[in-house]
């Protein structure tokens, strides 16, 4: 017997919808995480992971502290040491509270700092245009640094003589000295630094017609920032490490001073406050210049 297709119990009709757009069926889709969600997981991760890591870092820093001050501590309490030489922590803690709520060790340390910033100032500017003079002049340099590299063999020490004879023994010969110390860093570093431009960056601006600001702004400083920022770094702590040291030898007020002057009275307490403080202000400058170092070479990648 035959089949016709118009037969409705074997051959049903499709639906209308169906028939009439067969292109337009619609499949489930698969829900997509937002982009904004999996940033923030991965931030999340690399955070805690860095976290993790200090923290360890700071554990494994703290050890060894830790068991001078636990030999300090029991040394002073069993008498192993006389008092007048090794006074207990607790006495140190006591005579450093006292001397910071009457603001004896505030005063030190802002006269301190004010000296090394000055010095900072003068020996840093006058040693990045040395250093620049040097580094972008060939003539300059045949002139210069034949003197300058043996001057800077000599130790701040050997400037004392020297300084007190012309700017005495005032606050002129602090500054000269710190400043002197700052120089010779950052006049090297940044002499370095321009040496050891890539060639081919200074290619790069002679193609682009660069001219001397451009060439400066653009391929000098982003190209030296690391070895800039190296010098700037040693000129800051012998900056800091030079203030102690001259006011060690002729002060009457910063922290160099106040230790001297604590073991003139054989107040070996106060000797140790002064410690204390040259460094923990030593790591507050340190930390610090690692947050500048890190600012300069974000700016130095977007400036290539």
């Amino acid at each position: 017997m035959a089949v016709s297709s118009d037969d409705i119990a074997i051959f049903p009709p499709e639906p209308a919808a169906a028939s009439a757009l067969p292109l337009q069926r619609s499949f489930p889709q698969p829900q997509a995480t937002p982009a904004s969600a999996g940033v923030w997981r991965q931030r999340t991760v690399h955070g805690a992971a860095w976290l993790a890591t200090f923290l360890g870092n700071v554990a494994l820093g703290l050890i060894l502290p830790a068991l001078l001050y636990g030999l300090w501590w029991t040394a002073a309490d069993r008498h192993w040491i006389a008092e007048q030489i090794l006074p207990s922590p607790a006495f140190v803690w006591e005579s450093l509270g006292i001397v910071w709520d009457s603001g004896e060790l505030q005063g030190h340390v802002g006269h301190s700092a004010r000296r090394a910033a000055l010095s900072l100032l003068i020996g840093g500017g006058f040693g990045l245009l040395l250093g620049f003079a040097m580094g972008l002049s060939e003539r300059v340099k045949a002139y210069v640094f034949p003197s300058f590299n043996a001057l800077a063999q000599l130790p701040v020490l050997g400037w004392i003589p020297l300084l007190i004879i012309f700017v005495g023994i005032e606050e002129g010969l602090k500054l000269s000295a710190i400043s002197i110390a700052v120089v010779v860093p950052v006049a090297l570093s940044t002499l370095n630094g321009i040496a050891n431009i890539p060639g081919a960056l200074l290619e790069v601006g002679r193609v682009y017609q660069f001219g001397a600001w451009q060439t400066l702004t653009r391929i000098v400083l982003p190209a030296t920032t690391p070895a800039l920022f190296t010098g700037l770094r040693q000129g800051v702590m012998q900056a800091w490490l030079t203030t102690i040291f001259v006011e060690l030898l002729s002060s009457s007020e910063g922290l160099g001073f106040f230790m001297s002057y604590s073991r003139s009275l054989s107040q070996i307490d106060m000797v140790i406050v002064s410690m204390l403080a040259i460094g923990v202000l030593g790591i507050v400058i340190e930390l610090a210049l690692r947050l500048i170092e890190s600012r300069l070479q974000g700016w130095r990648r977007n400036a290539f």
